[in-house]
């Protein structure tokens, strides 16, 4: 047996023993779907020897790839150490020795899909639910009421509740304001499902928000059930926030946070934690993907906020690695994010950065 390859035991093992391991699903994503059924990293076997890099920053990291039975992983694992990456691991039989083992509530995962934790937020705190049924009611009966979608704006473009607004859910607290300028209108958080909404909804509720905050139950899968018609296209999205949303997200922002305590860490101090031989470090940067794209702090990976607090997986491939969280110096987006990251059990420090006056990186 090669060296490269390691049982379904040993894998197990390695998932409890507390150390950094990196976990790969190599399969297409069309065969994974929404989560690898560890909710590990999908990283397609064809882009595994150029973009490992991204997910695994150090060589060294003990990895594991996990592919449909077909050898693909073990192949790669002997390439990878052909390239100076002796660490990968291929496991047997893939995926499907993996599901063999027994039913997918019963295996252990990589990370804590975000459905479960989301669950546990809204039965601990009782998040406020509405209808698709309720929702059209009011909408009919021309209550003041309003939509906010949290997903991607690409997301929202694809579908949405009619009239919705697009704002990811990192950028509420940031945008809250210039879209809901009064105290009275019903605030309803929807997504593609309930993850996003809810952490949307108990965001605005536990920083304080005068509005009667609800989600969409199931969101616009909930909508489209009750035989009810969705909208598309960029209809409504958000804009460059105002100097009044930002005072107000600052204010809010401080009740959300009140009880959280983050390394405030500077760009050096970054730096020399992302080439530490002994550890991982991932330099996220949470501003939306235009803000990135029009400059962005050298060697740092764009990682939207509400994506991260929704699909963590698809970017932390290394578990047990330190996470960098980076935004502007209002931090609004990144403290959101590791309010409530911490909670899934990561080690998390705060970047704020002065991007009008920092030497930048641009997306061509």
């Amino acid at each position: 047996m090669s060296t490269k390859t390691i049982s379904i035991e040993t894998f197990r093992t390695w998932l409890a023993d507390g150390q950094e391991l990196a976990v790969l699903d190599i399969r297409q994503p069309e065969e994974v779907g929404y989560a690898s059924p560890l909710f590990a990293t999908n990283l397609p076997a064809a882009k595994v020897k150029g973009d490992i890099g991204r997910f695994v920053p150090r060589p060294v990291t003990r990895t594991v790839l996990l592919d449909g039975g077909d050898g693909q992983a073990q192949r790669l694992a002997s390439e990878l150490a052909a390239q100076g990456r002796g660490q990968v691991f291929a496991v047997e039989g893939g995926i499907p020795a993996w599901t063999a083992q027994g039913e997918p509530e019963s295996l252990p995962t990589f990370d804590i899909p975000g459905r479960d934790f989301t669950l546990a937020v809204r039965d601990e705190r009782n998040t406020p639910v509405i209808s698709a049924e309720e929702l059209k009611a009011l909408k009919d009966k021309g209550e003041d009421v309003i939509v906010i979608d949290t997903r991607t704006v690409e997301e929202f473009a694809r579908d949405h509740v009619p009239d919705a607004i697009g704002i990811p859910g990192a950028e509420l607290l940031l945008r809250f304001k210039d879209v809901v300028p009064s105290e009275k209108t019903k605030v309803v958080v929807s997504c593609a499902g309930i993850p996003r909404a809810i952490l949307g909804a108990q965001t605005l509720i536990d920083a304080g928000i005068a509005n009667d905050v609800s989600y969409l139950d199931d969101g616009t899968k909930g909508w489209t059930r009750a035989g009810l018609q969705l909208e598309t296209g960029k209809t409504r999205t958000y804009d460059e926030p105002s100097d009044a949303a930002r005072d107000f997200a600052r204010v809010h922002l401080s009740r959300l946070t009140r009880d959280d305590s983050f390394p405030e860490i500077d760009l050096s101090t970054a730096r020399s934690w992302a080439a530490d031989a002994d550890r991982t470090t991932y330099l996220l940067d949470v501003r939306t993907p235009e803000e990135f794209a029009a400059g962005h702090l050298p060697d740092t990976l764009s990682s939207e906020g509400g994506q991260l607090l929704g699909v963590t997986y698809r970017t932390i491939a290394v578990r047990g690695a330190r996470v960098v969280l980076i935004d502007d110096r209002l931090g609004v987006r990144a403290r959101t994010v590791a309010h409530w990251l911490q909670r899934r059990g990561f080690e998390i420090a705060i970047l704020l950065a002065d991007f009008d006056r920092e030497e930048l990186s641009r997306v061509a």
